[in-house]
């Protein structure tokens, strides 16, 4: 039977047990991934007994714990760069691919009903487009009957690699959107209510009627939120599934020599979704805990080999088997002891 999350009333931290143990492990960052993280690790804890505990408080919260050294790893869906990583003795690889949606709450529309292109969906969230029957929106949806209402917009309060996954594609399709706002994980919103982490715009978008809002795949199909098909490079209208992830994905070059940045939105393809993205674990380079910084490694080498199931499952794409091999190669290089001695190289 597969688990299930409510992610309406999950807490900002995931605590799987009571006891700590000396190997246990702690994280911070992203709530992109906790869900597939939030599955791996009460599977994890039934295997080994090692509990994470994750908090997941923002891809921006994330990058200052790590910097800060008070977590094991920290989380980010926004890479950062070889100079960033450098600048602060970080390494960098990802876990899993995944998407951000648009999610609507109109009456009587259904799941994927609702068509939006790039350029349209960057002007309801500059406050241009005021209203759900705009000329704009009603051009692409003949066959629907848009209420004359208000767009209420809702998008994130916190620092937020979702947040510049989105605005990253609408800084690629909309070049006022480029000009005015940029991409961030924060950014200065013209219009709209902050929700903090993705489940707080899932829970705002569910309780103001006639909203718009944009969280990543798995909230859409824990909270059974209705979301919108988006038109992609190609012209094509695609909704957000595995295939169209996997299909924006399908011609990364992943190179551990750059720590492994790479954007995924806006990518090439009739089937690409176009606000895919990676999310990532960063660790220091140098640990003063070899030990502590070996049981990050092994949990997420279990994870590679025994969670692709569980993130397929919550519409994460998992990483090819060659990728993962990539990333394990930077383990050894990468991730030393302050003498300098790998800390991976005997698994």
């Amino acid at each position: 039977m597969k688990p299930q999350l409510s992610l309406m009333l999950v807490s900002a931290a995931l605590f799987l047990t009571t006891p700590a143990f000396a190997a246990d492990i702690t994280g911070a960052g992203a709530t992109f991934p906790y869900p597939v993280y939030a599955k791996w690790a009460d599977a994890y804890k039934k295997s080994t007994g090692i509990r994470l505990n994750y908090q997941s408080i923002g891809s921006g919260g994330g990058i200052k714990q790590i910097k800060a050294k008070t977590v094991d790893f920290g989380a980010s869906d926004k890479p950062l760069t070889v100079e960033e990583l450098e600048k602060n003795g970080l390494t960098q690889f990802p876990t899993v691919i995944g998407g951000v949606v648009p999610v609507i709450n109109i009456d009587g529309l259904k799941e994927g009903q609702l068509k939006l292109t790039g350029a349209v969906l960057a002007d309801i969230f500059l406050g241009k487009i005021k209203q759900w029957n705009d000329p704009a929106i009603a051009g692409l949806n003949n066959d629907i009957n848009l209420p004359a209402s208000n767009i209420a917009v809702v998008h994130r309060a916190d620092g937020s690699g979702t947040t510049f996954l989105f605005t990253d594609y609408l800084s690629k399709v909309s070049p006022e959107w480029k000009e005015k706002i940029g991409a961030d994980a924060s950014v200065a919103w013209p219009i709209g209510t902050g929700g903090k982490g993705n489940e707080g715009v899932a829970n705002f978008v569910k309780q103001i009627k006639n909203s718009i809002g944009y969280v990543e795949a798995a909230y859409v199909k824990q909270n059974k939120m209705r979301y919108v098909q988006l038109q992609n490079r190609d012209g094509a209208f695609v909704t957000p599934v595995e295939d169209s992830f996997r299909a924006a994905a399908v011609n990364t070059q992943w190179d551990k020599n750059t720590g492994f940045y790479e954007i995924l939105t806006h990518k090439p393809g009739q089937e690409s979704w176009p606000i895919t993205g990676a999310t990532f674990v960063l660790m220091h380079q140098t640990q003063d805990n070899p030990g502590q910084a070996l049981e990050v490694l092994k949990f997420f080498e279990w994870a590679y080999a025994h969670g692709d199931g569980m993130a397929l499952e919550l519409d994460y794409i998992p990483l090819p088997d060659n990728i993962v091999k990539l990333i394990e190669d930077s383990w050894r290089t990468r991730i030393k002891s302050k003498s300098g001695q790998a800390i991976y190289s005997a698994q």
